[in-house]
């Protein structure tokens, strides 16, 4: 959460996506201080979802190039500029996501791989304790409002 939950981390991944690998390509882009862009940029390298990699020898300068697990958190990404752009008319996006080889908008919804359901009903689909729950979390679900417990 703490990755989903930072704004500049956000921008800065939703720029990896886009292709952007280079310090100045995102410091243009953003608009950022360099020594915030420095910071976040070193804590995505620390946290695994950016490999940090040498693209000149004299002098020295670094890319930014999504791993795996950066890769992975893009269809976060994308689920939330989905939901932000759900909550405006299509002339107030200032991003859409389209299909690239046939340039069709799409709309993304999260969905049950097993099943194909949409995950967005709240009354079927609902959080339980899992395996690595604290005591504290065992009991925030084990006293879930009644409301929410009766429609599970």
């Amino acid at each position: 959460m703490e990755h989903v939950g930072e704004w500049w981390t956000l921008l800065i991944l939703h720029d990896a996506f886009d292709g952007y690998t280079r310090f100045d390509q995102f410091q243009e882009s953003l608009g950022i201080s360099s020594s915030m862009l420095t910071t976040r940029l070193n804590a995505l390298v620390k946290d695994g979802l950016l490999e940090r990699r040498p693209y000149q020898t004299s002098p020295v300068r670094h890319e930014y190039v999504l791993t795996g697990l950066g890769h992975s958190l893009r269809p976060v990404i994308v689920a939330l500029a989905a939901w932000g752009n759900s909550r405006l008319t299509p002339a107030e996006r200032s991003m859409i996501l389209i299909d690239a080889h046939s340039g069709e908008k799409v709309e993304p919804v999260i969905v049950d791989a097993k099943t194909g359901r949409r995950l967005d009903d709240s009354a079927t689909y609902v959080f339980t304790a899992g395996p690595a729950a604290s005591d504290a979390m065992r009991i925030r679900y084990a006293t879930r409002p009644a409301d929410a417990a009766d429609e599970a």
